[in-house]
């Protein structure tokens, strides 16, 4: 090969491996990982308590062993409850449980697991849940209710309540001794804490 061809041979190796170079260099790497940047909006706070108002009066509060509320809904979820509910007649519903959520778009309170519940005026009731419902100012105690006072026990699928169980309706398989009286039905409703009952739907009753 000539000298001349001998250059024409080196130039164009050197211009084969600068564009091999080139290209190498223009590849795109592979993007960065995304970092997740969300913050968390849970907050965590021990020993707190959390309450509700109307018209400056305190309808009720509940203390908790430990609560987590998210902070841009405000709903709450908390354990180890002690709660009260406040009644305009001064009586207060006593409870305590396990664990309890609380709803901040409508105000509503679910309390379950291990409730025991107590009112001012001498009732003990029991329930798979108790449900504070806002809008009516309403509380139930649903699933396997049972309430006592005094002589009188009564149970069925759930007991409500819109003035601290004084007025009271029992719904589903109702049954309740009072005294020497017993008495099954379909609901049963009283004005003044079961002093007085109505029975509706298949009721029966035996005395004695």
């Amino acid at each position: 090969m000539s000298k001349k061809g001998k250059i024409l041979t080196g130039i164009a190796i050197v211009l084969f491996l600068a564009l091999v170079v080139w290209a190498v260099r223009s590849v795109p790497g592979a993007p960065p990982a995304q970092q997740d940047t969300d913050p968390s909006h849970v907050m965590s706070y021990d020993g707190n308590t959390i309450s509700e108002e109307k018209n400056g009066r305190k309808i009720w509060e509940l203390t908790a062993d430990h609560i987590e509320m998210d902070m841009e809904t405000k709903n709450a979820s908390m354990t180890g409850i002690t709660g009260h509910f406040y009644e305009e007649d001064g009586r207060v519903v006593d409870v305590v449980a396990k664990k309890a959520t609380y709803d901040a778009q409508t105000k509503n309170v679910t309390i379950e697991d291990g409730i025991e519940i107590t009112t001012s005026d001498g009732a003990s009731l029991k329930s798979d849940q108790l449900l504070w419902t806002a809008d009516d100012e309403t509380l139930t105690a649903k699933g396997n209710a049972y309430v006592a006072k005094d002589d009188m026990q009564a149970s069925g699928g759930s007991i409500s309540s819109s003035n601290g169980f004084k007025k009271i309706e029992i719904d589903d398989h109702v049954y309740i001794v009072k005294g020497d009286m017993q008495a099954t039905g379909d609901k049963l409703e009283s004005d003044d804490g079961i002093e007085k009952i109505r029975l509706i739907g298949h009721a029966h009753i035996t005395k004695g």
